[in-house]
């Protein structure tokens, strides 16, 4: 029998990149719910956190890709249900996330 209702994914990855440099310093990670940066406030990914993670990932661009496709489904998901009717629009977190 064929369900009408599809299976609610799993959590993504853990949304603890890039790596805080150096180690006593706070991170550049989001900050959930709203998903703006530990350290500067700004929407995350904020330019610092893009530069780290470019660098921590300069060995793996399909790596970083995938990540940041990961936390572009968590943020989707935690920015609806904090705003459902006037939350971003997808192609807004396509370009903050992954372009």
């Amino acid at each position: 029998m064929i369900s009408h209702q599809l299976p609610q994914p799993g959590d993504g990855p853990a949304a603890d990149r890039p790596r805080a440099c150096p180690s006593h310093a706070t991170p550049h990670t989001p900050l959930r719910p709203m998903w703006c940066c530990r350290a500067c406030g700004q929407p995350w990914p904020c330019p610092q956190a893009r530069l780290l993670l470019k660098a921590e990932y300069a060995a793996n661009q399909i790596g970083l890709s995938l990540y940041l496709c990961g936390m572009l489904y968590e943020a989707a998901r935690d920015l609806c249900r904090l705003n459902p009717d006037g939350g971003p629009a997808p192609a807004e977190l396509f370009t903050r996330f992954v372009a």
